[in-house]
């Protein structure tokens, strides 16, 4: 029986199908009990932008359970373009209050760190109630509000996302 699970564990990983790298200890101080959902890649023509990792503390994602989602990025990306990407993709969600819009391009301004190739970012949906972003080292940022968490999160999650495959395999939506 060690065999097979040796060997199915070696042609997961073959396949690509290798579970995501553990979360940084702050995320798993702050929210126990996460277990990867599903993973894919986001490649933009020719370049690896980043590996996303889904995780949660129930059998099914909801939004309001607590969850994470691990970006591990594989090239430079400033923070501010980060920040400007997410109002891009919120806005096409139909996130169209602009004082709201606002306050959340301050929040992440203040939070998003330029990114190197291997860096990670993750961020934890505390119940839907508000966002906490971890880098490597630690929690770098708070976003106390509901309707943040729902909109950053609808990015990768919803329905409408611009990246529907991508959603489908965070979800495991895939037979």
């Amino acid at each position: 029986m060690r065999r097979l699970a040796a060997a199915l564990a070696a042609a997961a990983a073959l396949c690509g199908e290798a579970a995501p790298p553990a979360l940084p200890n702050a995320v798993r101080g702050d929210a126990r009990g996460l277990k990867p959902l599903g993973e894919a890649r986001l490649r933009v023509l020719l370049w690896h932008v980043y590996d996303a990792a889904l995780w949660s503390d129930a059998e099914r994602w909801s939004p309001d359970t607590t969850f994470a989602l691990d970006l591990r990025y594989g090239m430079e990306v400033k923070g501010a373009d980060i920040t400007a990407r997410s109002l891009q993709e919120m806005r096409k969600l139909g996130f169209t209050d602009t004082a709201r819009l606002a306050r959340w391009e301050q929040a992440m301004g203040r939070i998003f760190p330029d990114i190197r190739a291997g860096d990670r970012l993750v961020g934890l949906s505390v119940a839907g109630r508000e966002t906490r972003f971890y880098g490597e080292r630690g929690l770098i940022g708070v976003v106390p509000d509901a309707e943040f968490t729902r909109a950053f999160f609808a990015i990768w999650l919803d329905e409408r996302t611009s990246e529907p495959a991508m959603r489908r395999r965070l979800l495991q939506l895939d037979p």
